[in-house]
């Protein structure tokens, strides 16, 4: 489930506002589209967990069908702290259950012996701790990076640390905006891609002043698969 790893006011009409550079709370909503059809509703937050310390977690509750399982419930969530540029993770939890199961996996990054291990239901050759190197993130930290880095026709460069692996994710940013619609709201944002394996693709949608992604599309072999699409936000103080 790629787009799991995913990955984050009520807008109307273009958004001309700058984008925004501090980390700040907030909660997102989504609808969850699978295959072309509504297929369930998504929330992202971040959210401040004391001192210099954040959270960010992403739950989608699924409908009959939702990426080919029966009322398909996902949560996941990395704590975090800033250092320097960097968002540097320190926990992360993923809950699904569906009807027939319940799967719980944890991962812990310890920057001091710079590891990082997840337990819980994981397959065995993912149980292996990760070395860590300055600058990796989780999946939806890199979301959070996408948002901060974004500029038009830049090449943006992350390793991605998350559920027992480790690969280096890049992603192209289009040289201009394009009109996105989503529901009845229209934002001029800008198209960021990665392909993988060469023929699936993550699409990530970023406008000025919106501190989380306006959609994200999975590609599978060029068709739609998991889409999250921004209905509504709004700061939290």
């Amino acid at each position: 489930m790629k787009a799991f790893l995913l990955l984050c006011a009520l807008l109307t009409g273009l958004l001309p506002a700058a984008r925004a550079a501090e980390l700040a709370p907030f909660v997102a909503s989504y609808e969850a589209w699978y295959r072309g059809k509504h297929a369930g509703d998504a929330t992202m937050q971040v959210e401040p967990q004391g001192p210099a310390q954040w959270k960010v977690g992403l739950g989608i509750r699924g409908r009959h069908g939702f990426a080919g399982l029966a009322r398909v419930n996902i949560d996941q969530s990395t704590e975090f702290d800033v250092q320097g540029a960097n968002f540097r993770p320190l926990r992360q939890e993923t809950l699904r259950k569906a009807l027939v199961f319940t799967r719980r996996a944890t991962g812990v990054y310890d920057w001091e012996s710079r590891s990082a291990r997840w337990t819980g239901d994981i397959s065995k050759r993912r149980r292996d701790p990760v070395p860590l190197q300055d600058g990796d993130m989780s999946a939806l930290l890199i979301n959070l990076a996408i948002i901060r880095d974004a500029r038009p026709g830049a090449t943006l460069r992350y390793r991605f640390v998350d559920g027992g692996r480790a690969r280096d994710h890049v992603y192209q940013v289009a040289p201009e905006p394009e009109i996105v619609e989503v529901g009845e709201l229209s934002y001029n944002a800008l198209r960021v891609s990665r392909v993988e394996d060469g023929r699936d693709e993550m699409i990530v949608w970023v406008a000025d002043g919106v501190p989380t992604p306006v959609r994200i599309l999975q590609l599978d072999e060029g068709e739609d698969g998991i889409d999250l699409r921004l209905t509504e936000y709004q700061g939290v103080q």
